[in-house]
């Protein structure tokens, strides 16, 4: 057994991370029935790329709005507690979703509603929890927790679609939503039973004060950066898979394995390299490449087998990028500062998302969905050369690491 795996299994049997792990894991999974099971029912409606598309913008945008203001609530107020009151709101809005695709009264616009407002209580949890994550470790933990926390999605990224797809073909969409209403209870169960380190709370936080970090740190423009492109990059994995199955082929029920196979390359990069805080700009370049260059191959490719194996090398590559661009982040901030830094990573990950969406879509119904997939591509490929070329260094890691532990 390998140190990070020693290293990843010690967190797992922590008292505190390994519960939020699972329980951030079951949600994430839930999460992943409620993406397949809408876009499934939108595109069963409508037949529509665009308003795939359209669904994806409306689940992101008020991430794009609203992060900043939630950074400033993450450093103000009691982390555990916002994301738990979240979890419940969303429990309930999944909940009435059910009920109303039991029913039948679930139209293309109902579930692109509850999109919305499904996407309002991410944006406001979002920056809470991902600063929660380093008071659940030790400082010199905090580069494999956050590793390990973004292999929660893709461990349900290769799993859930899977899932999903079996108990929408077996028992219908309506009770897709339902498992995922009660997914939130999980993490809910999980932040009752954890203990994080106490809070350093910013009274006056402000979102003037983050961008005034990337000011004195330039550093952390290049990471946030790379996180935004590769979200971008992976975008018509999740917005366009059902149409994605069917130029291949296959009926939208394929869109699981399709989604599935870019999840199994991510978790495997999150067992393997990520987490590993001194990766260098060149290794970020590298596996922005990966990233970009499988997703260009996946598309290219007419054998499915073949295309799903580039299609995972891709989840590599967006995996480890992601994952070594976020510890730095998570590292290069003090802890009142960090729900504010997180805001910031909330924009790029989740943030560029609607925008991409809905380039997704138009390029996806105008001139295919191949096209688009490349064309989404481009930005990881910039961003590999951006990262390649720059000479920002990382002092800012550096410095948050000498000061002393909470």
């Amino acid at each position: 057994m390998t140190a990070a795996e020693t290293s990843a299994r010690s967190l797992l049997r922590s008292r505190n991370f390994g519960p939020y792990f699972f329980g951030n894991a079951a949600s994430a999974s839930g999460t992943w029935f409620q993406n397949l099971a809408a876009s499934i029912l939108v595109y069963r409606l409508t037949h529509s790329p665009l308003l795939l598309g359209v669904l994806n913008f409306c689940q992101f945008v008020p991430s794009l709005v609203l992060a900043p203001w939630a950074g400033t609530l993450a450093d103000r107020f009691d982390r555990r507690r916002l994301v738990l009151t979240t979890q419940l709101a969303s429990t309930a809005l999944s909940g009435a979703l059910a009920g109303l695709a039991w029913a039948g009264e679930a139209t293309e616009w109902v579930v692109i509603g509850f999109a919305a407002a499904l996407g309002l209580a991410l944006a406001v949890s979002q920056p809470a929890q991902m600063a929660l994550v380093p008071s659940l470790v030790p400082r010199e933990q905090v580069p494999r927790a956050v590793a390990l926390n973004s292999a929660t999605f893709n461990v349900a990224r290769a799993v859930g679609p899977a899932a999903a797809a079996v108990i929408i073909a077996w028992q219908g969409v309506a009770v897709a939503f339902a498992v995922n209403a009660c997914s939130y209870l999980a993490l809910a169960a999980a932040l009752v039973v954890v203990h994080p380190a106490p809070q350093i709370r910013a009274a006056g936080a402000r979102l003037r004060d983050g961008l005034a970090l990337l000011e004195r740190n330039r550093a952390l423009i290049l990471y946030l950066l790379v996180v935004a492109s590769v979200s971008a990059g992976s975008d018509p994995i999740n917005t366009e898979s059902p149409a994605l199955a069917h130029a291949f082929g296959h009926t939208s029920a394929w869109a699981g394995v399709i989604v599935g196979a870019f999840g199994t390359g991510a978790v495997v990069g999150a067992f393997t390299f990520a987490g590993r805080v001194g990766g260098t700009r060149r290794q970020m370049a590298l596996t922005m490449s990966l990233m970009a260059g499988g997703m260009t191959a996946f598309a290219l490719t007419r054998w499915l087998p073949l295309a799903l194996a580039f299609l995972a090398v891709a989840g590599f590559g967006y995996l480890v990028s992601n994952a070594t661009a976020t510890a730095r982040l998570q590292l290069s901030v003090r802890e009142q500062e960090r729900g504010r830094i997180m805001a910031l990573w909330t924009i790029a990950f989740l943030g560029v998302r609607p925008i991409a969406s809905l380039v997704d879509g138009a390029i996806a119904d105008a001139a295919g969905v191949r096209v688009a997939t490349i064309v989404l591509a481009l930005p990881a490929f910039a961003g590999a050369a951006v990262a390649a070329g720059s000479r920002l260094q990382s002092r800012g890691v550096q410095a948050a690491d000498a000061t002393p532990p909470r």
